[in-house]
């Protein structure tokens, strides 16, 4: 994977972006110190790259219906190659599931669940183990407080120093 080399001005405008996706590009380059064009240019730049995927709204859920939040870990029986494939294929289908990560320590992966209730997540749970894709052991931790879900990465502070010239 070839890494993008970003300068300063890189750095403003993708904070700038994730912070206010709608942004015109008028009020992009001021806030980043530069011209529209060249703004604008730099813009595209990053979205071709890859280095932007995409715009979203966040969602405040829990002000139209209450939800519940639960991180799960999950661990296979077997770990070949086929494994891990036929259990991503079926998690990448279930919207309750928003977010998976395969990870290395005691468990496989780590998956962020939002359901409507207890219930409703514990049919979920009932139809992955129905599905025989492979699971072992899982463990649940329903999320009672959110104290911090941002959404802004800090982009500034995860490049290397020579990024940041």
């Amino acid at each position: 994977m070839t890494s993008i080399k970003l300068d300063q001005i890189d750095i403003r405008i993708l904070d700038e972006i994730q912070r206010e996706g709608r942004i015109t590009k008028l009020a992009l380059a001021e806030r980043v110190g530069i011209s529209p064009t060249p703004c604008w240019t730099r813009l595209r730049r990053l979205e071709k790259a890859g280095v932007i995927t995409g715009y979203h709204a966040r969602i405040a859920l829990r002000l139209v219906t209450p939800i519940t939040t639960v991180l799960m870990e999950i661990t296979l029986g077997a770990h070949r190659q086929a494994d891990f494939d036929r259990f991503e294929r079926v998690i990448k289908t279930l919207p309750e599931v928003v977010a998976c990560w395969s990870v290395g320590g005691g468990v496989d992966y780590v998956l962020k669940v939002m359901t409507r209730d207890i219930d409703a997540y514990q049919r979920l749970v009932d139809d992955l183990l129905q599905r025989e894709i492979g699971i072992d052991r899982y463990f649940t931790y329903i999320v009672t407080k959110t104290v911090k879900d941002d959404a802004v990465l800090p982009v500034a502070e995860l490049l290397p120093e020579q990024g940041n010239s």
